[in-house]
């Protein structure tokens, strides 16, 4: 298949690799620029960092403070995050399944009301109220933004003129964003009705949810919201 990811770097050139290791011609086109921000740490004791994103993590790499945060137990949303907490330093890494209701779980059944609060390291704009979630069950957490993703205003060119032209057969959506900004970078680039024809494949209902309202006929979405699920679910379209 002819496809387009727009997931932001790195991860879009990881998910670009598996999808050629299987065949597939790829094209790749970022849709968010990933940016850090400088955060401060509370004097308090902290009992644990959770994660919901890699993005989260390499912001610790840089941060003044690193070993003090690393020295910390982590809670991850998922096996890549957990992953880019270990590069990050952590050592204690506590993961969930890849959804943000097992990860309430997970920490939930780990870590008592009555323990020091939890920093929550967020992006500026985020999906669901996981804090308010964890503090429903008297988990304390402190949200500090750690990262913004900032959504690139027009395709590249090389994009916008297999659109026009009908060259992908499909596309590969990661978060709600990505698939908003595709959607707006096809709509300035004038070639909004093409660029709803091809295969969507998105991690999930929720990341699906602006594709379907602009009108996309096909729409793919993986079994369980992480990459291999995804790349399976174009394996089998």
């Amino acid at each position: 298949m002819r496809l387009l990811v727009t997931r932001p770097e790195p991860e879009g050139a990881h998910t670009a690799a598996a999808l050629r290791a299987r065949g597939h011609d790829v094209m790749l086109a970022p849709l968010l620029q990933i940016e850090g921000v400088a955060f401060a740490l509370a004097h308090q004791q902290l009992g644990g960092v959770i994660m919901t994103s890699a993005n989260a993590a390499r912001a610790v790499v840089a941060h003044p403070q690193r070993a003090r945060l690393t020295a910390l137990a982590a809670f991850t949303v998922g096996r890549h995050t957990a992953e880019a907490a270990r590069a990050a330093g952590f050592s204690e890494i506590r993961s969930a399944d890849g959804e943000r209701n097992a990860l309430v779980a997970l920490i939930r059944a780990q870590h008592s009301g009555e323990a020091p609060p939890l920093l929550y390291l967020t992006g500026e704009d985020r999906a669901g109220d996981l804090a308010g979630d964890l503090s429903a069950h008297g988990i304390h957490v402190l949200t500090v933004v750690a990262y913004r993703a900032v959504k690139v205003e027009h395709f590249p060119a090389a994009v916008v003129a297999a659109l026009a032209q009908s060259e992908l057969d499909g596309v590969l959506h990661f978060s709600r964003r990505t698939a908003q900004a595709y959607l707006d970078c096809a709509a300035r680039g004038k070639v909004l009705d093409r660029a709803l024809r091809p295969l969507h494949f998105c991690l999930s209902g929720q990341v699906a949810e602006p594709l379907a309202a602009a009108g996309a006929g096909a729409i793919r979405t993986a079994s369980h919201p992480d990459e291999a699920a995804l790349v399976d679910a174009v394996g089998r379209a």
